[in-house]
């Protein structure tokens, strides 16, 4: 299987970011973690980030992966052009959030993305990351 890694606006910042939300790991060294995370349980991952709406948008319309990790970072809450990508892509898109958005700050309880994707995974840290490769393995691996 392999799965397109997209990290979206701000996720850059990891390592720099409020440590006590998002931990320590610098974007790189979280991708290096899930790439090798990945490749244990047969899979590969391509990496992707960035913090332009259209550059997301054109990285799930044009990706030949099986299955997408995404953490769209701040699009979440209102990037109805990511909401609408993802659902006509054809493509298995697993949401990923460091932190529990649903417990935080009221502007982020809303999520447009969820009923879009297969799968939410939130509050976990990396953790969240690993659960939603496990899902995409063991509902849409080849």
């Amino acid at each position: 299987m392999k799965i397109l890694l997209l990290n979206g606006v701000n996720l850059n910042m990891l390592g720099r970011r409020d440590s006590a939300l998002y931990g320590t790991e610098t974007l790189a060294q979280l991708e290096n973690r899930i790439v090798a995370y990945a490749r244990e349980r047969g899979a590969t991952v391509v990496c992707l980030h960035s913090n332009s709406e259209g550059e997301l948008t054109d990285a799930l319309q044009q990706t030949d992966c099986d299955g997408v990790v995404f953490n769209a970072g701040a699009y979440t809450h209102y990037s109805y052009a990511l909401r609408d990508c993802i659902e006509c892509i054809g493509v298995p898109v697993a949401e990923v959030h460091m932190t529990d958005i649903e417990r935080r700050e009221s502007f982020r309880r809303t999520d447009v993305l969820k009923d879009v994707c297969v799968a939410r995974f939130m509050g976990k840290g990396v953790g969240s990351y690993l659960d939603a490769v496990d899902f995409l393995i063991a509902n849409y691996g080849k």
